[in-house]
């Protein structure tokens, strides 16, 4: 018996990348201008924790992803983008594409999204769904400047270099290792 059971379609996230849930460690790092100020760096930005060891996951060290992972995860906005179900859309892309290709466009994403200074455009360059490169960018905050800037420890106001696009390909590639561990080459 063939019997088709359409998913629920996604509902939008109820949340923004200043939400907060630290009853349930799940922070937000977004910085005010008065928390800058202050030298609050690194604390969340509602309830004052300091969970990430900054100096750690500012060096962009390839082989110490684990730890770069486990602290986006205590970020509530991160942590949504590596639980929530990527959207169909965003999967066929990836079929089609297939492992090899989409780690091109990954790279092209980056230059063409990020790789430039912060403009006024800032933070609302990455969409939320339709692809699973932006998934992977918002997951791991290279998303836009801002949010490079505060994980990645690289200013705002200076376009990237070749290795830091390097460093940010491979980034995104191990979180769709991760999430999508079934697309083939």
């Amino acid at each position: 018996m063939n019997v088709n059971v359409q998913k629920p379609k996604l509902l939008p996230l109820n949340m923004t990348c200043t939400s907060q849930d630290c009853g349930n460690g799940l922070h937000c790092y977004h910085l005010t201008q008065k928390m800058k100020l202050q030298g609050n760096d690194g604390n969340c930005r509602y309830c004052g924790a300091n969970l990430v060891d900054w100096h750690r996951t500012r060096k962009c060290n390839v082989n110490d992803l684990d730890y770069t992972f486990k602290s986006l995860n205590t970020e509530l906005w991160r942590h949504s983008y590596w639980h929530i179900e990527i959207d169909e859309k965003a999967i066929k892309y990836a079929k089609k594409l297939g492992r090899t290709k989409l780690a091109e466009r990954i790279k092209k994403r980056i230059e063409s999204s990020v790789g430039n200074p912060a403009n006024a455009w800032d933070g609302r360059q990455t969409p939320r769904e339709g692809n699973p490169i932006y998934y992977a960018q918002h997951a791991t905050a290279i998303c836009c400047r801002k949010c490079i800037e505060q994980w990645h420890g690289i200013s705002r106001n200076l376009p990237l270099t070749i290795k830091q696009i390097d460093y940010f390909t491979e980034l995104i590639n191990r979180y769709l290792l991760i999430r999508l561990p079934d697309l083939k080459d």
